[in-house]
């Protein structure tokens, strides 16, 4: 009994490890990322991971067209533990639902997408949980405010009241740029009408670690088109050579 428990625990420790490695390169300040957000089917997450995208989005808000119910999400998503970083999106939910698919190990990390306030925010960060803390943007003054939330990453994203992202509308790019440049936040990733045709100017201009995608990667919501994948791809791995 005393050995099964050494190995669980060292399980667990390098799945912890593991999860920290692959969030630690998603957010890197050096090399821009890709998360997909809107995955609704098993063989789209096992897609993307094999194309080697860093990230994907699973929406567990039951309002959006791209609803992933949990229990279907838990049958597919452990499969891609150690591969992809696997995120879960929240809005406004009772916080036992990510705090479970977290401790479960369903889920990486935790996006709050929707009106989350700092008590929210702050309990699962003094319970060592990670999370994304999303902002709906619609100028700069909505920005210094984003910096009280102790959350891993800050996703800027298009204010869009009622609808929390997925809308295809762009924000203003070099406001961000501003934003990070002057206030030092955490790491910043950008959302908002981001498709294959102006992801690598939105990320010269802005200057974010990494883009969040839900429309730009998609045929219709929760259908995802693995041409428009593969072209975000290789938007974001042209960067550091445009960057110069």
């Amino acid at each position: 009994m005393f050995q099964k428990k050494i190995f669980a625990s060292l399980a667990y420790w390098r799945l912890i490890a593991a999860v920290s490695a692959l969030l630690e390169n998603f957010l890197s300040p050096t090399t821009p990322a890709l998360k997909i957000c809107g995955v609704t089917r098993a063989p789209d997450a096992e897609k993307l991971a094999q194309l080697g995208v860093e990230a994907l989005g699973i929406n567990f808000w039951d309002q959006s067209r791209r609803y992933c119910p949990p229990e279907s999400a838990a049958r597919f998503l452990p499969g891609l533990s150690d591969r992809i970083l696997r995120v879960g999106v929240f809005v406004n939910a009772d916080p036992d639902l990510p705090r479970k698919l977290l401790t479960n190990g369903i889920i990486d990390i935790a996006q709050f997408h929707g009106d989350e306030d700092l008590s929210y925010c702050e309990a699962f960060a003094d319970a060592h949980l990670p999370f994304f803390k999303a902002i709906g943007m619609t100028d700069e003054a909505d920005l210094p405010s984003a910096l009280d939330y102790p959350a891993s990453a800050l996703l800027l994203d298009a204010h869009a009241p009622g609808l929390y992202g997925g809308t295809g509308r762009t924000i203003d790019w070099k406001a961000v740029a501003r934003f990070i440049n002057n206030a030092s936040p955490p790491p910043v990733i950008l959302a908002g009408g981001i498709t294959p045709g102006n992801a690598t100017e939105a990320l010269l201009q802005s200057r974010a670690c990494a883009l969040d995608v839900a429309s730009g990667a998609e045929s219709s919501p929760g259908e995802k088109d693995f041409d428009k994948i593969r072209a975000l791809l290789a938007s974001v791995r042209s960067y550091p050579s445009n960057a110069e």
